[in-house]
């Protein structure tokens, strides 16, 4: 399922006019995916992951302003990229478990990332899982970290987006009040076409594919 080690061989996605993604471990089935967002001069750096190379893809980008945790098992590389780059981790405010276990300086996101135009908001905050979720209303662009993704355990039934298998029951109904045109995961490949009406044909279908998504799964794991 999750790759280790450094990210050798990994791959670009998601590349457009306000930010960048990578995925370090282009091979397992995770397909843990990375961002950069870029707003202006700053460049955050979302649930990243380190690859060989990283240093090169964002140069021409802006200036690194800090590391972004939007899922509180989501830490990944935050630490040793913070360091590298000598800024902050910028953590939810209500993820109080988070940001103890970090050992680098942490700051809390309330209502957005500083001086830029990406709002954050509460997806989910229960004690097994907390999820928060960046949305710039200007560029119409929205980074969900765990509840919906694009990789094959999220996906059934001709979905290009889909609800996390353990949110399918009560899927995130509060993101469809967004237009997005573009939507980028913490688990694939973002949706860059007809964004919105993949993120509602995910949340309105979700319950119904249920079933078919178990099953899917679990043909998976016995093959």
């Amino acid at each position: 399922m999750k790759s280790t080690g450094s990210g050798s061989t990994w791959r670009t996605i998601d590349d457009w006019a306000d930010g960048v993604g990578w995925i370090a471990h282009p091979d397992e089935t995770m397909q843990r995916a990375s961002h950069a967002l870029v707003d202006g001069d700053d460049v955050w750096l979302v649930d990243p992951l380190d690859v060989d190379g990283l240093d090169e893809l964002l140069a021409d980008r802006g200036e690194v302003r800090g590391v972004v945790i939007l899922l509180d098992r989501h830490k990944r590389d935050a630490e040793p990229l913070a360091r590298r780059y000598d800024v902050p981790v910028y953590v939810p405010e209500w993820m109080d478990d988070v940001r103890d276990e970090l050992d680098v300086p942490v700051e809390p996101i309330r209502r957005g990332l500083p001086d830029s135009s990406y709002d954050l908001h509460k997806l989910v905050d229960n004690p097994f899982w907390k999820e928060g979720y960046l949305y710039d209303e200007s560029a119409k662009t929205l980074m969900v970290a765990e509840a919906v993704g694009t990789t094959s355990y999220f996906r059934t039934g001709g979905e290009r987006l889909g609800v996390h298998p353990a949110l399918r029951m009560k899927p995130p109904k509060t993101l469809k009040r967004f237009a997005p045109e573009r939507i980028r995961v913490g688990h694939g490949d973002g949706v860059s076409t007809d964004a919105q009406s993949a993120l509602a044909d995910a949340i309105d279908g979700s319950r119904r594919r249920t079933p078919r998504l178990y099953a899917q799964t679990v043909r998976n794991l016995l093959s």
